[in-house]
């Protein structure tokens, strides 16, 4: 191989510094970009069938596919919040009015824990209600400074959401309309083999699609089967703790339990026996299944990766990119394996 001349090196320095200063320019929108190219993706199959059915018009076509997404992806979101805000504002306010008493169900569950728990939970002085009330007056200072900072820039917030939601759309129409002249350019400027490249880029569209509709598929049937036996169960806001279940659910194996399992624990600590069985019975058997039978099959199957490689995956990747990291992760674990797996069998990489 010849080493680099003079020029080249300034060349090749001078393009890693325009490419990260680009990046740095993309970074604060950096989401509504990943989360543009993830429904393109995504909806790219969608939008050839609209194209050949439209006589190869791409501007209508991705039109199509735009306001399809927009009908049943965003509008459903938007509803979705909207709810979630009108129950978690009643909430509060029973709260505030005394029909959902915390002392209440404080002195129900201390009542019916067993002597050892309690002596457990009085050397950490958690067993006194006022104790602990000042434990959450304290938190909750810290949260309503925070939320109070947020309501100042309601404002602010409000114009990113709306910026950002402009640029994944305005992106969306054109990354479907030209996405597979853009794939073709990166492709290009790839340095490996034909095909290398063809086996990395499928890989990376695959686990998109497998990850991104396996996971929301998961998330959308346990919130909904959560929601469905709290409001059976009489528990208050269903909706709210429905949309709770299905985001956490994005956490294979333990996700939705972090809700539904102390729900059941209180149901039964203060005697609604029938209630608590019920929805632990209804949480391991029925909740729980959704995500050990339909995870592995829309996401592992897929992306022909272990089900502990999907799950540590989207764990550390939720850790480091909060909630993009659930395709993240696994996009980035398909990569590792398929670029070591094509190291490990390519003659060229080894000398004898």
């Amino acid at each position: 191989m010849q080493p680099f001349s003079f020029q080249q090196k300034i060349f090749l320095a001078l393009l890693a510094i325009v490419t990260i200063g680009f990046g740095w320019i993309l970074a604060p929108y950096g989401g509504a970009i990943f989360w543009g190219v993830v429904l393109a993706i995504l909806f790219a199959p969608i939008y050839r069938w609209l194209l050949q059915r439209t006589r190869n018009k791409a501007n209508l076509a991705s039109i199509l596919t735009l306001l399809l997404i927009v009908v049943i992806v965003i509008l459903p979101l938007t509803l979705v919040s909207v709810s979630i805000v009108n129950q978690a504002a009643s909430v509060v306010d029973m709260v505030r009015s005394g029909d959902i008493s915390v002392a209440g169900f404080f002195n129900k569950i201390m009542a019916a824990l067993p002597n050892w728990l309690v002596g457990l939970l009085d050397k950490f002085h958690l067993t006194s209600l006022a104790n602990l009330q000042d434990k959450l007056t304290d938190a909750a200072s810290q949260v309503s400074q925070e939320v109070a900072k947020r309501a100042i820039n309601a404002g602010l917030y409000t114009f990113d959401f709306l910026t950002s939601l402009c640029i994944l759309l305005y992106l969306l129409f054109f990354l479907l309309r030209d996405g597979d002249k853009l794939s073709k350019r990166i492709k290009e400027a790839v340095p490996l083999s034909r095909k290398y490249k063809q086996r990395l880029f499928q890989n990376f569209t695959t686990v998109i699609r497998a990850t991104v509709k396996g996971n929301i598929l998961v998330a959308i049937a346990q919130g909904a089967l959560g929601g469905l036996i709290f409001w059976f169960l009489d528990v208050r806001a269903p909706v709210l703790w429905g949309v709770l279940m299905a985001f956490l659910s994005l956490l294979p194996a333990v996700g939705a339990a972090i809700v539904w399992a102390p729900v059941a624990i209180y149901f039964l600590a203060t005697g609604a026996v029938w209630q608590g069985v019920t929805l632990a019975a209804f949480g391991v058997f029925v909740i729980g299944l959704v995500d050990n039978f339909l995870r592995p099959v829309l996401v592992g199957q897929d992306t022909k990766m272990p089900d502990y490689v999907v799950l540590l995956s989207t764990v550390g990747g939720m850790a480091l990119f909060g909630l993009n990291g659930f395709v993240i992760g696994p996009v980035v674990a398909a990569m590792f394996i398929a670029a070591w797996d094509l190291f490990v069998t390519a003659s060229e990489f080894h000398t004898d």
